[in-house]
């Protein structure tokens, strides 16, 4: 049965109790004929026009009431987007308004997983190719060993060398893998601010001391393609509040990207500074081809490869920047990139690209004494100056 049906039935039943008043009254001969038809007529009169009021009055509230019907039934349909107006008495309004959040948090909900099924789908196509070139070269590689169809020594040697860089090449993918899972299922909340960061139980690691036990690894990749390395640091320590392997992770994926993406005999730029909010700044600058304005957000998703500049002819997995941003974010910090800025880049240097992220600033030197000492033992790298 409708509102409107009850509240009239409702009405109804007043007034006919109030007739039924009324003639006992005139039974009790407590009132007159006169009195009884007059009160009667009376009563009719307000029960005509309470019924009136209550049939003009209810429609707004069964139109409120229907659209929000409605509207769960476009939802129900798969229409996320559906809403309903704020419209009839106060209390309906209300209710009408939680309706439109509830409808705007699952349409959200609902795009995020979608965007997360399409991200699936992308990591999985990605991954496949990812490892069916190498498995294939090992593959085509073994199998001409195995038959003896390469009889000089000097091609063995080699087709063995290219196996063995593919197994390091899978085996870096596998293990980029593991370690971006391992930061997803360690992520936490940021912590709401410096201090509280201050406080973590991270042992704080100075940038100068990382990149002393850093560099050193890049010296063969670098004296390979004739690359210059030079490290711009200012004279007072630079103390960062996270510990020196994240720091160093950090510092050797965005070194990777600037080495695999530079001309040959170009150089890289190394520089930290303290920054504003109690945060270090660290960038890392290369002269490559540079990274598009439009790329320049997708370039730290999972696998994500630039077309031109980025592209898989690189030989990078797509994994290395999205494991820095994971790290320095969840250090609290933040990571980017932007155009390189080299005062005079050399003849056929292109634009190149600076990596940047910054981490909270730590307390005090860990080192203590050992700074001057740790000056001493950074000698040249591979060409670097600083």
């Amino acid at each position: 049965m409708r509102l409107r049906v009850y509240l009239l039935l409702a009405n109804a039943v007043s007034l006919l109790l109030i007739v039924v008043i009324l003639v006992c009254l005139y039974q009790y001969m407590l009132l007159s004929e006169r009195q009884l038809i007059w009160l009667t007529l009376a009563s009719l009169g307000a029960g005509l026009l309470s019924a009136l009021l209550h049939f003009l009055l209810v429609r707004p509230v069964e139109a409120a009431v229907r659209q929000v019907g409605e509207g769960s039934a476009r939802i129900a349909d798969g229409d996320l987007g559906a809403r309903v107006p704020l419209v009839g008495p106060a209390e309906l309004k209300t209710l009408a308004g939680q309706f439109n959040e509830m409808g705007g948090r699952l349409e959200a909900s609902f795009r995020q997983l979608q965007a997360a099924e399409a991200a699936r789908r992308e990591l999985v196509a990605n991954l496949a190719h990812d490892l069916r070139t190498p498995l294939a070269s090992l593959q085509a590689y073994a199998e001409a060993l195995e038959d003896d169809i390469v009889p000089d020594e000097p091609t063995k040697r080699r087709y063995m060398a290219t196996i063995r860089g593919e197994s390091i090449r899978l085996g870096t993918l596998i293990r980029q893998l593991f370690e971006i899972s391992t930061l997803d299922a360690a992520k936490r909340p940021l912590p709401e601010s410096l201090a509280d960061m201050a406080r973590t139980d991270s042992v704080p690691c100075v940038l100068e001391d990382v990149l002393v036990e850093l560099l050193p690894r890049f010296a063969p990749s670098l004296d390979a393609r004739g690359l210059r390395l030079r490290v711009s640091l200012p004279d007072v320590p630079l103390v960062c509040g996270l510990a020196s392997e994240s720091l160093a992770r950090i510092l050797q994926n965005l070194l990777e990207n600037a080495v695999r993406h530079s001309p040959a005999g170009g150089l890289i730029r190394i520089a930290g500074e303290p920054a504003d909010g109690g945060m270090v700044r660290v960038s890392v600058a290369d002269e490559g081809a540079g990274v598009r304005e439009a790329d320049r957000e997708r370039i730290f998703e999972r696998f994500y490869r630039a077309d031109r500049a980025r592209g898989r002819d690189g030989g990078g997995a797509g994994l290395g920047l999205a494991i820095a941003k994971s790290l320095a974010e969840q250090a609290g910090g933040r990571i980017g990139v932007q155009r390189g800025d080299a005062a005079a880049p050399e003849a056929g240097a292109g634009p190149g690209s600076a990596f940047w992220f910054t981490v909270p600033a730590g307390r005090g030197d860990p080192a203590g004494g050992a700074r001057a000492d740790a000056r001493k033992a950074r000698t040249e790298i591979a060409g670097t100056n600083v």
